[in-house]
């Protein structure tokens, strides 16, 4: 299930943190890109609260520390339309829906986008931060979006699950026992095996989020992260009728 880049239009993604839009969609973003369509990203925080390390990198340090990682990172995908929302890491639940929806919505309004990426309801990894995301963006996806638009929800398969929840989990990355949102290959509008020039690409893009990457590096080694990185996997959540 190769998706047609020129099919998805003009894409917007809607994220949390820096990283996000990496781990689920960095592929599909520098195809896109390379298709000549327009590719445009939101961030909702700089992820300050995001440290593995206070002596290297200190929480007070930590947003500016990401905020360069996420514009190396798109600038290695060819990624030149990016903004920030500038809520502080952890405190998206606390957002009124109608402030963080109204937010989403002005870009919907001025993106015209074709297709909407973003989490399902589980936020991914159940943090919740990821689900006020959701949140938001399906709404303001509900009031805004152009006739003919898609919004698609990340999601794995059972087989990525099976290979990659135990070791991520050293990690404590999904707060929940029932994430990462587990979906059947029927079920899925995109199930896409990266093409190697694009992994590699992805693994590059992957590896500029330094300060949240060298803990997996150390502990998994350097083929970890190109590895459980290599699938691409969302599902249509709504279709605005034409």
């Amino acid at each position: 299930m190769e998706p047609d880049v020129q099919a998805l239009g003009t894409i917007l993604g809607v994220w949390a943190h820096p990283d996000d839009e990496t781990y689920l969609t960095a592929g599909l973003m520098a195809a896109a890109v390379r298709g000549g369509r327009r590719v445009v990203c939101v961030t909702a925080t700089r992820g300050e609260e995001g440290s593995w390390d206070e002596d290297r990198w200190p929480t007070e340090s930590m947003g500016m520390v990401r905020e360069k990682e996420l514009e190396a990172s798109l600038r290695i995908l060819g990624v030149t339309e990016h903004h920030w929302l500038d809520h502080h890491d952890g405190t998206l639940a606390d957002v009124p829906l109608e402030d963080g929806a109204g937010r989403i919505a002005g870009f919907i309004e001025e993106v015209r986008p074709d297709s909407v990426f973003t989490f399902g309801p589980e936020g991914m990894t159940d943090h919740p931060d990821h689900k006020a995301v959701h949140a938001w963006t399906t709404e303001a996806f509900r009031r805004a979006a152009p006739a003919g638009a898609t919004l698609y929800y990340a999601a794995v398969t059972q087989e990525w699950s099976d290979r990659w929840k135990p070791l991520l989990d050293r990690f404590n990355v999904f707060y929940s026992p029932d994430t990462p949102p587990v979906r059947a290959h029927g079920d899925l509008a995109i199930l896409w095996e990266l093409p190697p020039d694009l992994l590699d690409l992805k693994y590059e893009a992957i590896q500029a989020h330094v300060s949240q990457m060298e803990g997996f590096n150390k502990a998994f080694g350097p083929d970890f992260l190109r590895d459980s990185n290599a699938t691409e996997a969302f599902y249509v959540a709504e279709r605005k009728a034409r």
